[in-house]
């Protein structure tokens, strides 16, 4: 009997990813199918607005991916072959994607190993004045030391890919530096399947990423791309971002839990930062000094228990790099 207890317990698994979708965004969707306007209408504008004002940004580009936005930003600063691109090793392989796009050169900067952003210090030794520009992303929703970033004087992307809705210095991240991206993947704060985003408050420059994104353009002979976001996607992530407050809470409550329980186990748990706000996306422990884990050792007992884990970054750059 005990052991019949114990299966039907480890049967239920509490998956690592997973989208909260309902019947809203179903007949959101099925609205814009049925009325006949799937793509550059005003479900894509409305979304680019709404995203903008999340993120204290003036102006917003949807796109397809968020890689797609990546792209754009960078395109956005004027980067081009050779230019050097900041980026820290512990991250999505989609930054480095996005730089070899345009042939620059990726520069691989350390992270914090206590907020796992990137060390604003380290990259303060990398020849700041070289760089083109700064991927800055706010890893698994914990804002990076912007302020300290935005001093060197090095034009930043904000990747807010895993951190919509996170607080830095009482302000929404994505408008705070130059320009912004956000990522709608299935498994992200908000989804619309696959989408992205592009926020800043250059008019001309989010004026000029909103042509490139359609390669369909009868001026000139500008390179151009097919990245645009369709009307069922933003009329789903209206109603997701409309649901942003309640996802955020109920985040912030699982961590909670979380904390009490991970502290028994000695791991080291996220932190907390001053004047930021955690979005929490991701929860990541790791082993400490005194109590060492074997990370595959901790993964397979979790998922005993019934909680799916995994390796937040399957291979940092620097490895990829070599």
């Amino acid at each position: 009997m005990l052991r019949k207890n114990r299966v039907m317990c480890t049967s239920i698994m509490i998956p690592h990813s997973r989208s909260t979708i309902g019947e809203e965004e179903a007949e959101a969707a099925a609205a814009v199918i049925r009325s006949g306007l799937l793509v550059d209408g005003e479900q894509t504008k409305q979304f680019e607005r709404l995203v903008a004002e999340q993120t204290g940004a003036a102006w917003g580009v949807a796109v397809g991916t968020g890689t797609a936005a990546l792209h754009l930003a960078l395109l956005g600063l004027g980067v081009g072959p050779g230019d050097r691109v900041a980026i820290p090793s512990f991250v999505c392989v989609a930054l480095l994607h996005a730089i070899r796009y345009l042939n620059a050169e990726p520069v691989v900067i350390d992270i914090d190993p206590n907020t796992l952003n990137i060390d604003p210090d380290v990259l303060k030794r990398s020849a700041p004045a070289r760089l083109k520009a700064v991927i800055v992303p706010h890893m698994f929703g914990l804002p990076a030391e912007l302020n300290s970033i935005l001093a060197l004087g090095v034009p930043v992307i904000e990747d807010c890919a895993l951190a919509i809705g996170a607080e830095y210095r009482g302000k929404q991240v994505g408008g705070q530096g130059h320009l912004g991206i956000c990522s709608f993947y299935a498994t992200k704060m908000i989804t619309t399947g696959e989408g992205g985003m592009v926020v800043g408050h250059d008019f001309d420059v989010l004026q000029r990423l909103k042509d490139l994104r359609d390669y369909d353009q009868p001026e000139g002979d500008t390179v151009r791309f097919n990245y645009r976001l369709t009307e069922m996607q933003a009329a789903i992530g209206r109603i997701q971002l409309r649901r942003l407050p309640t996802f955020l809470e109920r985040r912030r409550h699982i961590a909670t839990r979380y904390h009490e329980v991970f502290e028994r186990m000695h791991c080291r748990q996220p932190i907390e930062i001053p004047d930021a706000v955690h979005a929490y996306y991701r929860y990541v422990i790791q082993s400490s000094d005194q109590h060492p884990l074997n990370l595959d050792q901790c993964i397979a007992q979790l998922d005993q228990k019934g909680v799916a884990c995994r390796r937040p970054v399957s291979k940092p750059i620097h490895q990829l790099l070599n």
